[in-house]
């Protein structure tokens, strides 16, 4: 049998196994924590916060969470900490989140927002030590680190939201119901492209090693990540970026991989795929009810063992389900190689021009990321990365309409619940989660949910990874005719960093 044959834990060590065995009992078994469940808090209490990763998208999630009690802050980097430790001075500073989350004795809750590969390790021990958890999209670097904090988030009954804010917003709450009162009618084809990668991708692992800056600490920064050398000038061959106005950004404007290349790094993110399709792809995945696909396949530009590739389409396949048709769903990312830059793109993959004729006459021209449904009715149109703006069309109609006057839309009723927070989406989306943990209703994008849409879209990572067509089992968890990608199902983690 597969060694992931069986359930979301089949191929786990031994010790792994009895671990998970003595919590789920409710017993201690691993040191400094058993099952902890959450301080209970009022509407009016604050909550005592502590942020992993505290730099880029981990500086707004701390503004949003910023009527709270910030009592931590955690980065492997000091030098990119300053501004946050000068902002939140009675914060503690830890370099380890792991040292925070056993020293910080009245933390209630923790915002990840590290690198896609950190997201599982630091998630998993705060849940475990009964902490409610925001977590930056995507929720986790692989589909069984995905399967196991779904199952901890409910076994440890905390508060959960990953960081796909467009989650918060009225527009695409109000696309689901569109969608699923059958205004459009049954959805056979769902089309999403994308502007990523911003960042290169497509390169080989660069030679040589550089000394680590002394503000950071490249250990802890790897994790459970294979250790490998620091790297500060960009790949080979990789001239310097130029700006719009044709001046040069500087060579080593975002480094190799720390603090933000990180992405395109097969060890470290999920690439274009996986940084963008927790948004783009959360309307269409709750408005159809997509559940696991049965099969899935990928073609790009080519694909080496270091990163992602320049150019991605990706073929998912899913069954009926819930009295809908079924439904084929792709993805488009990137493009071809820029004049003198193999490893930045021109954006042209997109999807056929007969396909997104319509919408070019809304838009004047086709925009740079975008989500289509196709219905036997009409199609649903959104621009936003968040879905925030949709327009419909109907099959007698000549052109795209706001949803927000078409006649139609309007008479269709509200059956989804608004965020009832002011405020832009991302705010909204964190204060959702805030009153999550005070016991209020679930986060709309809690770990039940955000786990699933997170397991669809790596697999597309893995099919990208796998380089054939894969013939999906949701359940198990494992591509019947093809046993070799289970590495990358679930990776093996560096010695002392196992989940």
């Amino acid at each position: 049998m597969s060694k992931h044959a069986s359930s979301p834990l089949a191929g786990i060590s031994r010790r792994q196994f009895l671990c998970y065995s003595a919590l789920a009992a409710g017993a201690t078994a691993l040191p400094g924590f058993g099952i902890t469940q959450p301080r209970r808090l009022s509407p009016n209490d604050k909550l005592n916060i502590g942020v992993v990763g505290v730099s880029g998208k981990g500086g707004s999630d701390t503004t949003c969470c910023a009527g709270e009690n910030i009592i931590a802050l955690c980065d492997v980097d000091e030098k990119a900490a300053a501004g946050p430790r000068q902002k939140y001075p009675k914060a503690s500073f830890y370099k380890d989140f792991r040292k925070m989350l056993e020293q910080e004795k009245s933390l209630d809750a923790v915002v990840v927002a590290t690198p896609d590969h950190l997201h599982a390790s630091v998630a998993s021990m705060a849940i475990r030590m009964g902490k409610h958890v925001y977590c930056q999209k995507p929720l986790t670097q692989t589909i069984y680190e995905a399967r196991l904090l779904r199952r901890l988030a409910t076994e440890y009954k905390v508060a959960t939201q990953m960081g796909n804010q467009g989650s918060a917003e009225d527009g695409l709450r109000r696309a689901v119901e569109v969608v699923q009162a059958g205004f459009i009618g049954p959805v056979r084809q769902v089309y999403v492209w994308s502007n990523r990668p911003i960042w290169p991708q497509g390169m080989d692992r660069p030679a040589g090693e550089d000394p680590v800056p002394a503000n950071l600490d490249w250990d802890l920064w790897l994790g459970p990540a294979p250790w490998r050398p620091f790297k500060l000038e960009q790949a080979e061959s990789a001239p310097a970026e130029t700006s719009s106005k044709g001046k040069s950004k500087g060579r080593n404007r975002r480094g190799v991989y720390q603090p933000f290349n990180w992405r395109g790094w097969q060890d470290f993110g999920t690439g274009a795929l996986g940084d963008m399709a927790c948004h783009t792809v959360n309307m269409p995945f709750r408005a159809l009810k997509l559940g696991y696909p049965m099969e899935v396949e990928a073609e790009s530009s080519g694909i080496n063992k270091e990163t992602y590739p320049l150019k991605s389409k990706i073929r998912f396949e899913f069954p009926a389900r819930e009295g809908l048709p079924p439904l084929t769903f792709w993805w488009f990312d990137g493009g071809n190689p820029l004049p003198g830059n193999p490893y930045r793109h021109d954006g042209n993959n997109k999807p056929p021009k007969e396909v997104t004729a319509d919408v070019e006459a809304l838009m004047d021209k086709l925009p740079g990321s975008g989500c289509l449904l196709l219905g036997d009715k009409g199609s649903l149109f959104s621009p936003s990365d968040y879905g925030a703006q949709f327009f419909v069309k109907l099959k007698d109609e000549k052109e795209f309409i706001d949803s927000k006057v078409h006649e139609g839309v309007k008479a269709i009723p509200q059956t989804v619940p608004r965020n009832e927070f002011s405020g832009g989406g991302d705010p909204r989306h964190h204060l959702e989660w805030i009153a999550a943990c005070k016991g209020g209703k679930p986060g709309y994008s809690n770990f039940d949910i955000a786990a699933y849409l997170t397991e669809i879209i790596l697999l597309g990572c893995v099919a990208l990874r796998a380089g054939k067509k894969l013939e999906w089992d949701g359940p198990k968890m494992l591509a019947a005719n093809a046993p070799e990608v289970a590495r990358f199902i679930q990776r093996e983690p560096r010695k002392g960093w196992e989940l």
